[in-house]
C-alpha cells in the first residue's frame, strides 16, 4: 500500500467532490473552490501551480490528491511562500485525509511527502498549523519533528497551533519511471 500524491485530474471530479461535502461537515474547505465548474477548478490548480496569473493574496502552490491503490483518501496544499496570512494561521502545507480513511497512518505520510517537496524546492523550514483541539494532527506533525513555537487566537473560534519543522531530513529518493515527478519518501 503506497500513498502517491498527484494532481487532481478531469475523472476526480466526483470523489473530490464527495469528500468535500463530508469535510464540509467539520468546516474544513477539501477543495480550492466549491461550486466552480470543474475544468476552471484544475486551471486554478495548473496556474498555482507555476505561479502563473495568481491573484492578490495566493503564492506558487501545488494542490495534490493523495491516492492509495486506486482510491483518493485526502489531499494536500503545499506553499513555496508564505504570504501574512500563511504565516499566522495558515503555513506551508494544509493537509486533510477524508473521515473513512483516519487513523491509517495517511496524514503522516501526505506531510512527509509535502515536507519532501518543500525541502526540494529548497525550503529549510516549513511552518504547518493545526487547531488547538485537533490531537490527529498534533500527533501528526509532531511525528514529523513539528517543533511548536505557540498557539494564537488568529480570530477563528479555536486557537492555531503554529510548529516549525525543519525539511533537511525528508528526500527525494526516487523518480517514477518515464515521469518527472518524484516519488518522496521521508
Amino acid at each position: 500500500m503506497t500513498l502517491e500524491l498527484r494532481p487532481p485530474r478531469h475523472e476526480d471530479e466526483t470523489a473530490l467532490r464527495g469528500i468535500h461535502a463530508q469535510m464540509l461537515e467539520e468546516n474544513f474547505e477539501f477543495l480550492l473552490a466549491e461550486g466552480e465548474d470543474w475544468g476552471a477548478v484544475l486551471e486554478q490548480v495548473t496556474r498555482e501551480s507555476r505561479g502563473v496569473d495568481l491573484p492578490p493574496g495566493r503564492v506558487r502552490a501545488d494542490f495534490l490528491v493523495a491516492e492509495v491503490d486506486g482510491v483518493i483518501v485526502g489531499r494536500t496544499s503545499v506553499r513555496y511562500a508564505l504570504t501574512d496570512f500563511l504565516r499566522e494561521v495558515g503555513g506551508h502545507v494544509g493537509y486533510a485525509v477524508a473521515p473513512p480513511f483516519r487513523r491509517r497512518g495517511h496524514a503522516t505520510e501526505i506531510l512527509r511527502q509535502s515536507l519532501a517537496r518543500l525541502a526540494q524546492a529548497g525550503v529549510e523550514r516549513a511552518l504547518v498549523t493545526c487547531d488547538d483541539d485537533n490531537l490527529g494532527s498534533i500527533r501528526t506533525i509532531e511525528r514529523c519533528g513539528g517543533e511548536l513555537e505557540d498557539v494564537r487566537n488568529a480570530g477563528a473560534d479555536v486557537p492555531k497551533r503554529r510548529y516549525w519543522i525543519d525539511t533537511g531530513g525528508f528526500i527525494v529518493m526516487d523518480r517514477i519511471r518515464g515521469s518527472s515527478d518524484p516519488v518522496l519518501r521521508g
